[in-house]
């Protein structure tokens, strides 16, 4: 691993092998990188002038287009990410992607899949695409996903992409980073309902109808009617309204329209009410980070070592209750 100082180098000059060393160096658990991430990410919010370390509100600053994307597998996330992100590099942008893998909080690594099906991209110069490990919790989804977020923008792209690949607690995670969470759904699929049942229509703030080409295009009309719908059920009269419309990744159609819809978001928050939610989200990752670090704090405690097989075969055995276990692995921790 590159010292940070050549690390830093590499990254205000915009080379791609320095900041995919230095989203390595944030990603990692290990006592000694998570040291020089600190000082790396410090460093770069000095850049910034913010003085923050690499949070939500930090390096890139507001001029930075921060969307989380997500929906159901088999939405067509990848292309419709490719779709879009082809048409921003065309306009000169240069656009981040990080993955946030939810089923590797059991292995800790990331699903490559998501690079290899956004081939075009990936090969663009002014994209970078990155897998982003959950680090073994969702907690480490914040800290490396938001800290992978610090180096992109310091680095000079001035769009991120944040796509959740699963569904569940991984999207409430990923609208807490981003400024707009685009929410894709499909025709014929009972997203309309599930979407209710599971919150997410009450945090999106875009919503689009994926694959409306050919014969399906009618079908995602009326999808986008039913959800305007039960959009009206959830959210009531909120300020802002989220808007419902069709696209297809795969023809690009509909996708600057939904792009120029993520903007209006953007403009509709305004600078105070962008620096306010960033704020915001800057408190919640201030504690994100804390218990992060606790939870390294009691896996490496050696006090907790020490009896963490015994408790282990106790609850295992039934022989002793999970609160009582709970009390007995926090206890040897204080003392």
């Amino acid at each position: 691993m590159p010292s940070v100082e050549e690390l830093l180098e590499g990254i205000r000059s915009g080379r791609r092998a320095a900041v995919s060393r230095a989203i390595t160096l944030v990603e990692s658990s290990r006592p000694q990188h998570r040291e020089q991430a600190r000082e790396l990410l410090t460093a770069l919010a000095g850049d910034a002038g913010t003085g923050d370390s690499g949070g939500p509100g930090g390096p890139g600053g507001s001029g930075v287009v921060r969307v989380g994307i997500s929906g159901v597998p088999g939405v067509g996330k990848s292309t419709f990410i490719e779709a879009l992100g082809s048409r921003l590099t065309a306009e000169g942008h240069r656009v981040g992607v990080l993955a946030v893998d939810p089923s590797s909080v059991r292995t800790g690594g990331s699903v490559l899949g998501d690079k290899t099906r956004m081939g075009r991209l990936a090969a663009d110069p002014g994209a970078f695409i990155r897998p982003s490990p959950s680090a073994g919790t969702l907690g480490g989804v914040a800290r490396a996903t938001v800290q992978a977020m610090a180096v992109l923008e310091a680095a000079g792209y001035d769009v991120v992409l944040v796509e959740t690949v699963g569904v569940g607690q991984s999207e409430i995670t990923v609208a807490g980073m981003v400024d707009t969470f685009l929410f894709l759904t499909l025709a014929r699929t009972g997203d309309q309902l599930q979407g209710i049942k599971k919150g997410i229509l009450e945090i999106a703030d875009v919503i689009a109808v994926n694959k409306a080409d050919g014969d399906r295009e009618q079908e995602a009309r009326v999808a986008a009617r039913e959800l305007a719908g039960a959009l009206r059920l959830v959210r009531g009269h909120d300020e802002w309204a989220p808007p419902v419309v069709t696209c297809s990744g795969l023809t690009d159609v509909g996708v600057d329209d939904l792009w120029q819809r993520v903007l209006g978001h953007r403009d509709h928050l305004g600078p105070e009410g962008l620096r306010r939610k960033r704020a915001e989200q800057q408190l919640e990752f201030t504690w994100a980070l804390v218990r992060d670090e606790l939870e390294q704090r009691l896996r490496h405690s050696p006090a907790v070592r020490a009896v963490r097989e015994d408790v282990r075969a106790a609850v295992l055995a039934g022989d002793l209750p999970a609160t009582v276990a709970a009390d007995r692995i926090l206890a040897a921790y204080d003392a």
